[in-house]
Formats: structure tokens, sequence, C-alpha cells
């Protein structure tokens, strides 16, 4: 058995939204003892999932750790790109996404969902915001999703996370709301009727329309605190890809997978 990794983000017009996903790629130690390849759902010519595929296989990888970089379990990319790589039989919602060719065996990971790496790096992004713990809530704020079963998974993974931050940090509180339901507004002002400050912090891996108008647009005219900083880049996030890969070696019994070395 010889493993190698794939890491599939988004992607984006953007060239430094992508430039940020390959620096924290470009962090792991992992990579000189296995192939790692970073590829994109869609808009990153030249790096299309089927391309990561290709490129692990052609240092004869027999079986590909794939690790969807995605802020959410509820997210119906995360689920349409599990049966592209035909880590699962049918997608639970309709997709135009085509299976890949892949002959390696794929093992396929986790999103961020409430990984405890990750509410390190929510509270990092936006304790410069609070001055009294003891009366502030912290609001996370994430994309959401409208279809059944992918938007509970969308309140599982955000409510605890919102636990995890809340423990870390030592507020007096904490909360998420989620855009694609809406009521975002309202969490704001329910918390100020409880005297609280309140800091927004958006989870989303990179600023972008979300988190530079949609967010500020839903907030206009309530009092609350917001720098719109969000996941990345952050210097935990190879720990959070390293720590699921040696997880999943150890699944495979990794201490026999050939490193190259």
């Amino acid at each position: 058995m010889k493993a190698g990794v794939l890491i599939i983000s988004h992607g984006s017009r953007d060239t430094s939204w992508v430039a940020i996903v390959d620096e924290a790629v470009n962090g792991l130690s992992l990579r000189e003892v296995l192939p790692v390849a970073v590829s994109f759902l869609e808009l990153v010519n030249g790096r299309s999932i089927q391309d990561g595929i290709d490129m692990l296989e052609e240092q004869e990888v027999t079986d590909i750790l794939v690790i969807p970089l995605f802020v959410s379990s509820g997210s119906t990319h995360v689920d349409e790109i599990a049966y592209a790589l035909g880590a699962k039989d049918e997608p639970e919602k309709e997709t135009d996404l085509e299976r890949c060719r892949v002959n390696a065996r794929i093992h396929y990971g986790d999103p961020v969902d409430d990984d405890p790496d990750i509410a390190v790096m929510v509270w990092d992004k936006i304790r410069e915001l609070s001055v009294h713990p003891a009366s502030e809530t912290i609001l996370l704020v994430g994309h959401g999703s409208v279809h059944s079963g992918f938007r509970q998974r969308w309140e599982r993974g955000m409510s605890s996370l919102a636990e995890r931050v809340r423990n870390i940090s030592g507020l007096a509180a904490a909360d998420y709301a989620l855009l694609s339901v809406g009521g975002v507004g309202d969490k704001v002002r329910y918390w100020r009727e409880q005297g609280h400050e309140v800091l927004v912090a958006p989870i989303f891996l990179s600023e972008g329309y979300f988190t530079k108008n949609v967010i500020p647009g839903r907030l206009k005219g309530l009092t609350y605190k917001y720098n719109g900083r969000t996941l990345l880049p952050h210097p935990l996030l190879p720990h959070w890809i390293a720590t699921q890969v040696e997880t999943m070696l150890k699944r495979l019994g990794g201490e026999e997978t050939e490193t190259g070395r």
C-alpha cells in the first residue's frame, strides 16, 4: 500500500483565495513522507479533482486519503464530492458532478465542523474584539443550507463549535446563526437585550462576498463588533489536516504505509 493525500476545497476566481489554501498546505510536514495534491471543485484551471487524482496515481498511489476542506458536513458539496469519488453510491441531493476516473482506493475524511483546532482558530481571529468577557457573547455565522438533512448537520456542527469556543474564550455565552435560514439580526438583538456585547465571527475559510457584504448587510443598524476575519490563514490548519491524515492511516494500518524513505 502506498498512500497519498488529496485536499479538496471549493475554489475561486480570486487567485489570492487559492494562494491562501496552497499556503496552508505548504505548511504540512507530512509532505516530506506522503504525496499531497490540492484540488478545487471549480473555478481553478488545471487544479480539478480529476487533476489531483491523476497526479497522485502517476506517483503509484494505491490509497487516496481525501480531506474535504469545507466548514461543514452540511455542505452539499461535501456530499457530491463523496459521490464523484465513489465514496458513496448515490448523492443525497441531485448533482451535475460526474464520477471521477480513479483506480486507487478512496478513503473520505471529514470537513471542519466542530474540531477543537477550529475552535481555537475561531477565537484567535476574534479575541482582539473582546474587552469584558463576562458580558460578551460570540455569535458564529455560517452559510448554512436550506435542504433538509444538510441544514441539520450545519446546526449540529455550529452549535457544538460555538460551545467549544465559549469554553476556550471564557465568554459569557456563545450562539450561532445561518445565513441560509435567516435570523442573524434576531440573534444579535436577543443578546443585546440580555445586556451583552455581541462579537460576530464569520465561519468561512476565507474573506469574500459573504463576509464583506452579506453579513454586514444583515446586521445593518444593529450594534455589534465584527472584524470580518475568517479561518484562513492560520498556522493550526496544517495541524488539523495532519491529524486527520494520521487518524486515517491508523485505520489503514498506517505503520506499514510506504513513505518513500
